[in-house]
């Protein structure tokens, strides 16, 4: 029966070990030829015993050039090595500065499956390309746009539709125009607002239209953008306009969806949407200026 090292679950617990950046990758060039632009097998397989070697012992993320191994030959990834003090966390023994070509040489004549084939990749791919092919694989999951909570759920789009319809209560919408009203009515509210997530489905695609309030440097300000459910090179596709007024005056923004590749902060805060003072959001609400009551209208269109 296997018991767990109390060693390694210290080192576990202490951080993730990303993954060697690319330019990590290319030490193994002295070792074998480019294996790159091999065309894709259908059928190859690869025994566990042989993965499990690959494995690093402490983080159990696969193993990348530079791989080093104890006077015993215990190996560990390059990631792992500073994190261990110079102590192979299977025998203790010092690790010196040994690589192992051997395993980095085994690692460069396999290929192996993309680990998304269950959500419909098939290609083959050479292990030290393996990690580069996943890191952009069209058909690896997304991640739930949902904006109100860390929400940690990954999928293919019509999964996540149903998880932000069911699990959300994410309001659903058929058709490329909207016309939506936000009230606050408490001053509070209206200070520390943070909304709101409506799914449109149109065009054969599904669209987020996001709308809350964040603060801008001092200032707190409004934003509404459109997101697409889908990849960037699809959203490219699509534009919308927004529309936000009162008292005689409007504000109109027009743009391209953001891709759910690109999460919501990251669309938020590089501001590519319709950002509203918060001075002129009570000025279009009207009133006292002390409730916010405003209505955005918008429409979204697919390029010729």
């Amino acid at each position: 029966m296997a018991t767990s090292n109390p060693f390694f679950d210290d080192i576990r617990s202490t951080s993730d070990v990303d993954p060697p950046q690319n330019e990590e990758l290319l030490d193994v060039s002295e070792l074998v030829d480019d294996h790159s632009q091999r065309p894709l097998k259908p059928n190859v397989s690869v025994s566990s015993s042989v993965c499990e070697l690959l494995e690093c012992p402490v983080c159990l993320n696969a193993m990348y050039p530079p791989i080093h191994q104890c006077s015993n030959g215990h190996t560990l990834c390059s990631g792992c090595k500073p994190r261990v003090h110079n102590r192979c966390p299977t025998c203790r023994h010092e690790l010196g500065n040994i690589r192992c070509l051997a395993l980095e040489k085994i690692a460069a004549s396999l290929e192996l499956p993309c680990k998304y084939q269950n959500y419909g990749c098939i290609g083959i791919h050479p292990y030290y390309s393996k990690l580069k092919h996943e890191s952009q694989c069209a058909y690896r999951p997304y991640n739930c746009p949902y904006a109100g909570s860390e929400c940690n759920v990954v999928g293919d789009i019509p999964y996540l539709v149903s998880h932000l319809k069911d699990d959300h209560k994410v309001d659903m919408h058929n058709g490329s125009t909207f016309n939506h009203r936000y009230v606050k009515s408490n001053p509070q509210e209206v200070e520390n607002a943070t909304w709101m997530l409506t799914v449109f489905s149109c065009f054969g695609q599904c669209f987020c239209l996001h709308f809350e309030a964040f603060q801008l440097g001092m200032a707190p300000v409004y934003i509404a953008f459109l997101r697409f459910m889908g990849d960037d090179n699809e959203a490219k596709n699509y534009s919308y306009s927004l529309e936000v007024g009162g008292n005689g005056r409007k504000m109109m923004w027009q743009g391209v969806p953001r891709s759910i590749r690109d999460s919501h902060r990251k669309v938020r805060d590089s501001f590519d949407g319709l950002i509203i003072q918060r001075n002129m959001a009570l000025f279009f609400s009207g009133g006292d200026r002390k409730e916010l009551k405003l209505r955005v209208t918008g429409r979204i269109w697919k390029e010729q």
